[in-house]
């Protein structure tokens, strides 16, 4: 695992310097920022390899975890903003009181149905004021430095969930198996006629070929897909297929109930998406939705529907946007 993690430490460094090219980011400032990245990249890759999280929750009470969890949130910002000469002590203050609720939640909070629903309103309410765009302040207006919130985020409420609320059922995790990417793939082709048919009939959009031209294209879509499966679709699978779906089809004692709830929730979510409100993009998302809840059903693993998030998502961005 040691071994892995210092593989990822590398190509995410490449990975970083060669982005930094792209969007003309001076060096000096790249560079400041690349340590917290590489952090929170460690641990990111900690939440998604099993055996280490079984350690942890084998070593510490759900209290000391969530102590930790507290801890890990606030790092990679203050790292970042001291050398990047943006750090305030107040916005530290609320990174850290925002990652406390989250992984003391479980903690203090009874493991019931009023409890999970409202931790994902909670958790879904910080994504959508995009209040980490304004926590995480960047000195060049090309570097993404709220990625770190959004990434910490992530892990954060992944981690008390899986680690001290204990969340079953999920199939959590990086890297889908071989019969969780056939099932990716499948859903994939079959949600394409569908959804092209409905952006056709509301207009979404047209398709174009790639602006990036044929020579980059291929590198672009390899880089896209990985970039959506391990962190947009990863996200969003969790939460909306391997948490929500669940729960509502156990709370309406009705599966499919549960699929379709969750599929139109998760295209609502999708009206703030540029401009509000988007109600084209929020009807795909829920057709595109259905298609990613019956993958999870199918694999019993959300590593499946994120195959097909993140290949729906990459097709998306290479031929319409």
């Amino acid at each position: 695992m040691i071994v892995a993690l210092l593989v990822i430490w590398v190509i995410g460094a490449v990975a970083g310097g060669w982005y930094a090219v792209q969007r003309n980011i001076p060096w000096p400032v790249a560079l400041a920022a690349l340590p917290a990245f590489l952090i929170e990249i460690g641990f990111y890759y900690t939440l998604g390899v099993e055996g280490w999280r079984t350690r942890l929750e084998k070593k510490l009470p759900p209290w000391g975890i969530a102590i930790a969890l507290t801890f890990a949130a606030a790092v990679p910002y203050t790292i970042a903003s001291l050398s990047l000469k943006t750090f305030e002590w107040q916005t530290l203050g609320i990174i850290s009181a925002l990652a406390a609720v989250a992984a003391f939640w479980y903690v203090l909070l009874p493991h019931r149905p009023a409890s999970d629903l409202l931790f994902l309103v909670f958790m879904a309410v910080m994504v959508l004021t995009r209040i980490f765009r304004n926590l995480y302040v960047s000195p060049h207006p090309k570097l993404p430095l709220y990625t770190l919130g959004q990434l910490m985020w992530i892990r954060t409420g992944a981690f008390a969930l899986l680690s001290v609320r204990r969340v079953q059922g999920v199939g959590f995790g990086f890297w889908p198996g071989k019969r969780e990417w056939g099932i990716g793939a499948l859903y994939f082709a079959a949600l394409v006629p569908v959804t092209a048919g409905v952006a056709w009939l509301i207009g979404f959009g047209r398709p174009h070929l790639p602006t990036s031209g044929w020579e980059k294209t291929p590198i672009v879509a390899v880089a896209t897909f990985f970039g959506i499966l391990w962190v947009v679709a990863l996200g969003e699978e969790f939460f909306f297929r391997g948490l929500l779906q669940q729960w509502l089809g156990i709370w309406l004692h009705q599966e499919w109930a549960g699929l379709i709830l969750a599929s139109l929730l998760f295209g609502s979510v999708h009206l703030w998406f540029q401009v509000f409100p988007n109600w084209r993009l929020a009807v795909l998302a829920a057709v595109a939705g259905v298609f990613y809840g019956v993958a999870f059903r199918h694999a019993k693993s959300i590593r499946a529907s994120m195959v097909t998030h993140a290949l729906t998502v990459t097709t998306w961005r290479i031929f319409f946007s």
